[in-house]
């Protein structure tokens, strides 16, 4: 009598294989997207201040990109981006069709906010900190969204509760805000207090793997 297996081995390999060159390819494009995004610059920055970088690589085009789909097109008010680094996520948001005048980048690094003058001239770059965001931004401006890629599970819990609190202070009832982190697991997300996810999307091909959340603001 035949012995049959529950599966076919050739298949197996075969979908080895191909998981293999995907990772490859996305090494690669990572690779190059490094090196188009100050290396030099992001390293001594993480190394300098690793509990603020959050990462040992520049977010890829990938990510980035998936966080501008979740910013709406419409409105008036600003979109504000927190944690601007060497700017992937800037240029996805200016490719996504925001506006120069609605767009606002918030860096906490010196070295990080004057790479994104030099590389976004047109742009608004204030060099702060998060946890004061209501005091970077003009008076009296409407924030429709905040796109943070601020390392929240990495930073000390009375650092990241400011930053919580800082949001609720500027984004109104019914506002968006999208943040990624490296916890993958849906369960896994920050539950931010006065906010409600609506939505979440897994990026496999980023160095590493990320989880993009999108919660609304509740009233």
């Amino acid at each position: 009598m035949a012995w049959h297996t529950p599966f076919d081995i050739s298949s197996v390999v075969g979908w080895m294989m191909t998981a293999g060159a995907r990772c490859r390819s996305v090494m690669g494009r990572q690779v190059v997207e490094w090196r188009a995004a100050s290396p030099g610059l992001f390293l001594r920055e993480w190394l300098a201040r690793p509990g603020t970088v959050g990462a040992v690589w520049p977010s890829s085009s990938g990510l980035a990109r998936r966080m501008a789909a979740c910013v709406p097109r419409g409105g008036a008010g600003l979109v504000v981006e927190l944690g601007g680094g060497t700017g992937a996520v800037t240029a996805a948001l200016q490719a996504r069709g925001i506006a120069s005048q609605r767009l606002w980048v918030v860096e906490r690094s010196p070295a990080f906010a004057h790479h994104l003058r030099r590389r976004f001239p047109t742009l608004n770059v204030v060099q702060g900190d998060a946890a004061r965001l209501a005091e970077r931004l003009p008076r009296g401006a409407t924030v429709d969204v905040i796109v943070s890629s601020l390392p929240l599970l990495s930073l000390p819990a009375a650092e990241a509760d400011a930053i919580v609190a800082a949001w609720r202070r500027v984004l109104p009832p019914g506002g968006t805000l999208i943040q990624f982190s490296y916890a993958l697991r849906d369960r896994a997300g920050v539950p931010f207090e006065g906010f409600v996810q609506q939505g979440s999307h897994l990026i496999w091909y980023n160095m590493p793997p990320a989880r993009v959340r999108v919660y609304v603001r509740g009233d």
